[in-house]
């Protein structure tokens, strides 16, 4: 194969046989599309909708713009993951995805364009932003458009998109390296189930190598609002009762429930930390807590050059601390405030470690690891 062949591979369809209708566990299911490729180019796949349903999101999308090949498999999964982050969000958001998980969001702060709060999330890793996809829960404008047109994108996902908007994504004269880029519009999806008391409308549904499959009830969070957050505590059999003695600044706990529900998408072990309304690095994929709170770390540090730039930052872990080890990693970093499941046999340590810090500590009374 040449180099142009290589090249080539990833804007050309891999064609599949793939019908038009198809039945999965009771319920019929018609054919959206033939995708680009699946999850890798030589691998085919189209993409389908329930043949029932309303209230659809991603289900019911648009393509106001297909790129050279339209969607693959992957585009999908990335705008999926975003959408079931935006769709808890109160506020213009904004995720952008790499590989299934969020390489940056941010959330609008008091007085802040889209634009910013694209730039924000954006920046929050530039080096992952490239090639990524970006998704919204509002109408893209002019300017916010403009600006993603800076840097190569695989492609945008929003409710909607101004008329002027759209004629920045088509302007190839100008944007000269962005023509493949490819925007979706979905319905507003801030309607889809959210909360554990929503009825869900789908299961989750995992397929392994042999056709065997699981299915499970999709992932339904008890917080609807930083109100529900409980305030660490532990009633040690030796050691005693043991209480946060800080509880959170109002400002700690709007980044505190933004970054838990950013984590809802973070491929387990994750943690985000955040501050003022955006992810300054997010921990994913890791083998053990600690280790996915010093990548997080380290990723903050390299970019912002200092432990001094977490001050204040608070930090959401989609799982409890087994050692205070993580926690103390945290604090002496600079993390300020943590929320995290709790249930831990260690949590009494945990709690101690913020207490040492000054340090704040909620429970979400909710895991949410992400096995994707």
């Amino acid at each position: 194969m040449s180099e142009k062949d290589l090249k080539a591979m990833y804007r050309t369809r891999t064609e599949g046989q793939f019908p038009e209708t198809i039945e999965l566990l009771g319920r019929g299911y018609v054919k959206v599309e033939d995708l680009r490729y699946g999850t890798n180019p030589h691998q085919p796949a189209a993409y389908y909708k329930p043949g029932d349903a309303s209230g659809l999101a991603l289900g019911a999308y648009t393509m106001l713009k297909t790129g050279k090949s339209g969607l693959s498999q992957t585009n999908l999964e990335d705008m999926h993951h975003a959408i079931g982050i935006l769709k808890y969000m109160e506020r213009p958001t904004c995720a952008v995805m790499k590989h299934c998980n969020p390489s940056g969001a941010a959330i609008k702060q008091d007085g802040m364009s889209l634009v910013e709060v694209y730039q924000r999330a954006r920046d929050a890793d530039a080096q992952a932003a490239f090639g990524s996809v970006v998704a919204f829960n509002v109408e893209v404008d002019a300017d916010t458009a403009t600006e993603i047109m800076q840097t190569i994108v695989e492609g945008v996902v929003a409710p909607g998109f101004s008329e002027t908007a759209l004629a920045v994504f088509n302007d190839f004269d100008t944007f000269k390296r962005n023509k493949a880029i490819r925007i979706v519009r979905t319905p507003p999806f801030d309607g889809l189930p959210k909360y554990t008391d929503d009825t869900p409308n789908a299961w989750e549904i995992k397929v392994f190598d042999d056709g065997s499959v699981v299915l499970a009830q999709p992932y339904l969070s008890r917080l609807k609002s930083a109100s529900d957050f409980i305030a660490a505590y532990n009633d040690h059999p030796k050691k005693g009762r043991m209480d946060i003695a800080r509880q959170p600044t109002a400002q700690e706990l709007d980044d505190l429930l933004f970054a838990w529900r950013v984590n809802l998408h973070v491929r387990s072990n994750g943690v985000v930390i955040a501050r003022n309304g955006q992810t300054l690095a997010v921990g994913t994929g890791e083998q053990d807590r600690v280790g996915a709170v010093q990548q997080a770390i380290l990723k903050a540090q390299s970019k912002y050059q200092g432990n001094e730039s977490l001050t204040g930052a608070v930090m959401a872990s989609d799982g409890f601390f087994p050692f205070r080890d993580a926690v103390d990693a945290a604090t002496e970093a600079g993390i300020t405030a943590i929320a995290q499941p709790g249930g831990s046999v260690n949590d009494y340590d945990a709690i101690a470690a913020c207490n040492d810090k000054g340090a704040a500590m909620v429970f979400t009374m909710e895991r949410c690891f992400s096995h994707h």
